[in-house]
Order: C-alpha cells, then structure tokens, then sequence
C-alpha cells in the first residue's frame, strides 16, 4: 500500500451521502483510464471515509445502502471509475511534469530526425513540444501523449520513430557478460558464436539510442568491439 503522505482524496456522491478513499495518484489515474493496475497498490488504508480530511469514517449502514458490500477494494474500484480525483495544485504540477518528462524520454530514446538518421536531443524535444502547445493531459497515458506529441511536432521539426540494425562482433574475453548486457538495450535478431569464443550479432535498436548502445559496447569491451551500422 502507497504511503498516506503521498496518497489524495478519490470522492464520490451516492444520494445524500459522500464516500472517499486515499489513494496513490497516478495509480487511481491509471486505473481510471482502464490499465491494469492493482488497487492493493493504489489504496492507503482499507477505509471507507466520510470526510477523509478530518478522518471521518462512512457508517457501515450508509456503504451497505450504497455498494450493497462493505468491501473496501470493491468500494473503491466504483469510487475510482465514478468519482472525482482530488488533487492539489502542486499536486497535479508536479505529476504533469513528470509525465512531460516521460514523454520527451520516450521520444528521443525512439525517434531520429530522417534527414541526418541522428536523435534529436530531450531539449530540442521540449522546445517543440512548448511551441506546439502541446497539452499533458493526466487522465492520458504516456503511450497516448506520445502520439498526440508526435503529431504536433512534425510540422515544426523533421521527426520519425525508427529502428536500426547494429552488427557486433565482441571478443572472447568479453563476450559472455556483453551478450547480457546487449540483450537489455536492443533485440538480438542474429547471433553466432565462433570458435575462438568470440560472439557475433545483428542487433535491432532504437535509432535514438545509438549513441548509448556504442557507448555501452566501448564501455563493456574497453574499444575491442567491432561495430557497423547496417
């Protein structure tokens, strides 16, 4: 369960009555928009609230006439769906900068400008996104920002995801730690083992991140790596 200092007020009205519960705010974001989230891990504390700010309870008699269950995860999942998120002002800034934050990353760990096949820079991202007016909508997911993003930015600066295919060839000496740490960056499509324990590889990765992949590749072979760009 998520800590109480980090958790916000999910309200719903039924008749006369109103019912809250604590709960972590992007994972009640998330579980609004559908994701499969586990509500274990968005609800605070298993009670029903009143007032949650002054820490009244519901009486059980108003939540039986009102969920016909005094279920608290039950509860909550119809408050979730049904109800109203309350969060603070600093609250939602903060999130919505996070999931800015997000957006860019994605962005420039996946898309290349076409014209020079290099990525474009996080900042170079932002300042796009700021004259495109992109809005970060909280109830959206990344995967959905992402795309709405991409669209408004096309017209302003030249912008594609793309994939690119690097041949490997690492030495002996290291190539059984390398195979796992390439494995978690790209996807290795070919690969052949020689004879004299050297290891070769076709590896499909995002263009965006063909500076960290020939970072890593350096960083794992101290330089003793071949390397092409297919």
């Amino acid at each position: 369960m998520v800590s109480l200092d980090e958790a916000v007020t999910a309200r719903l009205k039924r008749g006369s009555k109103h019912f809250e519960v604590l709960v972590e705010p992007e994972g009640a974001l998330a579980y609004k928009r559908g994701e499969d989230v586990s509500l274990e891990d968005i609800l605070a504390v298993e009670t029903i609230f009143e007032d949650a700010n002054r820490g009244d309870r519901a009486a059980e008699s108003d939540i039986l006439n009102a969920f016909e269950t005094t279920d608290p995860f039950q509860i909550a999942a119809v408050i979730l769906k049904s109800g109203e998120l309350q969060l603070t002002a600093e609250q939602r800034k903060r999130m919505l900068e996070e999931k800015k934050k997000k957006v860019i990353y994605t962005i420039s760990r996946n898309a290349i400008n076409p014209q020079t096949k290099a990525p474009h820079p996080p900042a170079r991202i932002e300042k796009a996104m700021e004259e495109a007016k992109v809005h970060i909508d909280p109830l959206k997911s990344v995967d959905q920002l992402v795309n709405i993003t991409m669209k408004a930015i096309r017209p302003l600066i030249p912008i594609r995801f793309e994939e690119v295919n690097v041949a490997v060839k690492i030495p002996p000496e290291y190539a059984p730690k390398a195979y796992g740490d390439i494995s978690k960056i790209g996807n290795i499509t070919k690969e052949e083992w020689q004879r004299d324990g050297s290891w070769i590889a076709v590896v499909r990765i995002p263009a965006g991140v063909q500076t960290d992949f020939y970072a890593l590749i350096n960083h794992l072979t101290k330089g003793e790596a071949q390397t092409k760009l297919l």
